[in-house]
């Protein structure tokens, strides 16, 4: 018998806790599952998607960046316009939008403290897009 997973979090100790906070809630813009302690100093979970992102506690170096470390995946419906937004509100573009030889198109960015962030589109086309029968399914 396996594990049983009922529930599962990213969590990140970032260095600035207000500047990632500020990046995850208003730069990103996702959503607050969860606000606890300090008002001042508060430790939040965000949704993503079917997981959540706690942004909580202190880190007295970035922990991002190196091979081996956490990276965010976080897929969307439109690339194209998360492109435009991020990098207009000022975000770091560490690489374009692209088609990956795997078929998905991909963007990359990082969050302050330099944990890379894969923002991806699936294609209409591609295998992910589709269920055990082969229909279509929504991203």
């Amino acid at each position: 018998m396996g594990m049983e997973v009922l529930s599962s979090r990213i969590l990140i100790r970032p260095v600035d806790p207000g500047r990632s906070r500020r990046f995850y809630r208003d730069t990103l813009g996702l959503a607050i599952y969860r606000e606890f302690g300090p008002p001042d100093d508060p430790g939040l979970v965000f949704f993503l998607g079917q997981s959540l992102l706690e942004v909580s506690g202190r880190a007295e170096e970035p922990t991002g960046g190196g091979a081996g470390r956490v990276r965010l995946w976080l897929q969307v419906r439109d690339l194209a316009a998360e492109h435009h937004r991020l990098a207009a509100a000022g975000v770091p573009i560490v690489r374009d939008p692209q088609r990956e030889p795997w078929g998905l198109d991909e963007m990359w960015i990082e969050d302050p403290d330099g944990i890379p962030i894969v923002v991806v589109e699936i294609p209409p086309e591609h295998p992910l897009r589709r269920d055990q029968r082969g229909a279509r399914t929504e991203p």
